[in-house]
């Protein structure tokens, strides 16, 4: 299966996320730099471009690089908090230079707790206002939510209000919050305890799953994704042993992740679960997060293999 690529094109952002994993460190990348990683990208064959952060949308060149990428064969999309996405005619040039897929970032839809997560009270209404442009250009827009101690109590409202003002949004992921990256370690208080939004998220994807739309999970184990573990990131990313590339604008670089970065911790007791064989364990365990609230599940293994294949990519 192709990968796709992910390229930080700025190291600079307009908000302030309190669990921010990649904060600003002054850096954009250079033109010469992001024409070799496509160049490099599309010779190895990826799937696509995806450009992050920081904020993408930073990068002064970024329509002309989605053009390039796209003369290479590969399409691009980008991760955005969307705040400079809510210009008007700002996503009409990335769509006219072949942008037709981006993800936002939208952690609450209750406006005080996106704020205090950004640190800017007019996030939402600012991604509203961009979610709205992108459908006029044809943009997809996917969304990418942090669970946290301050969302975990209205996750489904969240979906239902999105997906509801805006139709055409049918894809969601969520990635619990990780303690250990830059901003989020000074701010332990937003660490969710898995039970906290078990109940939530379970109503969340029951009911993306009822109305058709498709979704991800990302460093929650099987045992707290009830009837859903063929949507967990990682036990998707072992069954079909998928890797991805990502160039960090910091020392760590170009850097290639495998199997080891899909897999965590596990407590004596999942040695009984019968999906321990595909199920990453729990990330910073016993550290941030209790292995005390892990407990085995016997689903047949076998069966959420065959539905990991069957699912969409």
């Amino acid at each position: 299966m192709a990968e796709l690529a992910y390229l930080q094109v700025a190291r600079v952002c307009n908000q302030k996320c309190l669990f921010c994993s990649n904060p600003e460190n002054g850096r954009v990348i250079s033109w010469e730099e992001a024409v070799s990683f496509v160049d490099s990208s599309a010779a190895q064959g990826a799937a696509g471009l995806i450009l992050t952060g920081g904020e993408p949308t930073l990068f002064e060149r970024l329509p002309e690089l989605v053009a390039y990428a796209r003369k290479k064969g590969l399409p691009a999309r980008m991760i955005t908090n969307g705040q400079r996405a809510a210009r008007p005619g700002f996503l009409r040039a990335l769509a006219a230079a072949g942008l037709e897929h981006m993800h936002v970032s939208v952690h609450s839809v209750k406006p005080r707790v996106q704020g205090r997560l950004t640190g800017n009270p007019r996030s939402l209404a600012n991604i509203f206002k961009a979610i709205e442009y992108a459908g006029r250009e044809g943009v997809r827009v996917d969304v990418n939510m942090v669970i946290n101690a301050l969302n975990a109590d209205h996750l489904s409202l969240n979906v239902q209000v999105l997906a509801e003002r805006f139709p055409f949004l049918r894809h969601f992921v969520w990635n619990n919050l990780d303690p250990m990256m830059n901003r989020a370690s000074l701010n332990p208080d937003l660490v969710p305890k898995l039970r906290a939004f078990e109940v939530e998220l379970h109503k969340a994807m029951v009911w993306l799953d009822a109305t058709g739309r498709t979704f991800r999970v990302e460093r929650v184990p099987l045992c707290f994704m009830s009837d859903f573990p063929h949507r967990s990131t990682e036990t998707r990313k072992i069954v079909k042993d998928e890797n991805r590339e990502i160039y960090f604008l910091d020392e760590k670089g170009l850097r290639r992740q495998g199997r080891s970065a899909w897999t965590y911790e596990k407590p004596a007791r999942c040695a009984d679960c019968s999906l321990t064989t595909i199920c990453a364990g729990l990330y910073q365990m016993d550290v941030y997060y209790s292995s005390e609230e892990l407990c085995p599940v016997f689903t047949p293994v076998e069966s959420v293999r065959a539905a990991v294949k069957a699912d969409a990519p």
